[in-house]
């Protein structure tokens, strides 16, 4: 059943932001709540002619409009009417493609500081001069999986002096279009899951983006770092994070040329070829020798503490690597520390057995016996070397080193283990009979 007033072509052609609005946020299904970011309830000074909506709404700053159907922006001045408070906007998974409908929409909300418009498709029409204006004031941008071409990216950014996160994740890009005109303000750019494998297309980024602060390139299986350190530092000046999570790289090489950006303090690298064959204390230890400028590793703070104990290690793990094949850094540590020596193995495991000497009366035997047992097992262990029965038996324990200071020890407790004693080899074992 179609509304009154509806065509099986409005129909077709999906609901307006307006109708997606009216619905989610009407006093019925959002009721209004006081509190700071709850909402506020907006009434229009003069509802538009012909307007369903002249009742009041419920309008958060921060409206969730995912998945609603939403194709088309509707009435401009009902949009401008009900929104001019709104500062986050979130149209993702929905059915736009023209964005002009967006830009309508855009355009009526003059205190839009976040889009989202992922999963929307967005790949074949282009935006005109004119609507991209309507983008100058958003300074968070995101258009995941939006197959958004990169003209069209440009476009945007053209037009928005204010941009400073832009989020291009999923879009099936393998190379990057250079840009005639760069985006100074960008700082974050979130670009994983695409296939940025060649160094070549990274670089451009750095033209394009000169002053990033953070750049996210997560699963692009980017195979190596390819340009010189002079290079590297003049193309990412300021760049302070990088995130090169599964990513192609299989040479330490790559790893030392991140310290060619000059101020990179936070870099995140798991699932790389390089670091499979190496236990998780090796790839930790080994990539924070490696870099020695950085305060975070894969999202862990590395403390100077970790950092000294990281960079001894990088020395000793390659003491038997021939001359030739030892890296660059290893050279700069060896300076720093000097030329270790392996650490010596110390087993701390707790003993399990001691020698002792036995001895009853005139007797005396060695006896190897389990300090995991108790006193009441040590008991039956002795009662046949020296023809005692148990309950006849009185038992202490002379520690040798210490004997001349304490004396005897008697073992009294029948459920103590031996191993609380600290028993060693060569300490001696008293038992005395029992008198009647």
């Amino acid at each position: 059943m179609l509304e009154q007033g509806a065509t099986q072509t409005d129909q077709e052609r999906g609901r307006t932001f307006m109708e997606a609005i009216s619905e989610k946020y009407s006093p019925e299904n959002f009721p209004y709540r006081r509190g700071p970011g709850m909402g506020v309830v907006v009434v229009p000074v003069v509802a538009p002619q012909g307007s369903p909506m002249r009742d009041r709404l419920n309008l958060p700053s921060i409206l969730v409009l995912n998945g609603s159907g939403i194709s088309r922006a509707g009435d401009q001045g009902e949009i401008a009417a009900f929104c001019a408070h709104v500062i986050e906007l979130d149209l993702s998974h929905n059915t736009l493609q023209d964005w002009r409908e967006i830009s309508k929409i855009v355009s009526n909300i003059p205190n839009l500081d976040f889009l989202n418009l992922s999963f929307n498709p967005l790949a074949r029409v282009a935006l005109g001069p004119v609507c991209g204006e309507a983008f100058c004031g958003v300074r968070r941008l995101v258009l995941n999986n939006t197959q958004v071409s990169w003209d069209m990216v440009f476009t945007l950014t053209r037009d928005m002096p204010e941009l400073e996160e832009l989020f291009l994740c999923r879009n099936k890009y393998d190379s990057v279009l250079a840009a005639a005109t760069p985006c100074p303000t960008l700082r974050l750019l979130h670009i994983t899951d695409n296939s940025l494998q060649d160094w070549e297309e990274v670089r451009k980024l750095g033209s394009i983006f000169p002053s990033l602060d953070t750049l996210v390139m997560a699963n692009n299986n980017l195979a190596s770092i390819q340009d010189s350190g002079v290079v590297l530092e003049g193309l990412f000046p300021i760049l302070r994070s990088i995130n090169l999570h599964n990513s192609g790289l299989n040479r330490w090489e790559d790893i030392e040329k991140l310290n060619s950006f000059p101020k990179l303090e936070e870099v995140r690298l798991q699932g790389i070829p390089l670091l499979q064959t190496y236990t998780n204390t090796e790839r930790r230890s080994l990539m924070v020798a490696q870099l020695p400028s950085i305060s975070s590793l894969n999202g862990s703070v590395v403390s100077a503490g970790e950092r000294e104990d990281a960079e001894r290690f990088f020395i000793r793990y390659h003491l038997d690597y021939p001359e030739e094949e030892l890296p660059y850094r290893y050279h700069c540590l060896v300076t720093k520390y000097g030329k270790l020596e392996p650490l010596a193995e110390i087993d701390l495991r707790p003993r399990c057995l001691a020698l002792v000497e036995v001895h009853c009366e005139d007797k005396v035997v060695q006896v190897n016996v389990r300090l995991d047992q108790t006193v009441a097992e040590l008991k039956k262990q002795l009662k046949e070397v020296v023809q005692l029965p148990t309950n006849h038996m009185r038992v202490y324990y002379i520690d040798k080193d210490l004997c001349c200071v304490f004396g005897p020890e008697e073992m009294k407790y029948s459920t103590r283990a031996l191993h609380s004693y600290s028993i060693r080899d060569g300490d001696e074992i008293l038992v005395v009979p029992k008198t009647k």
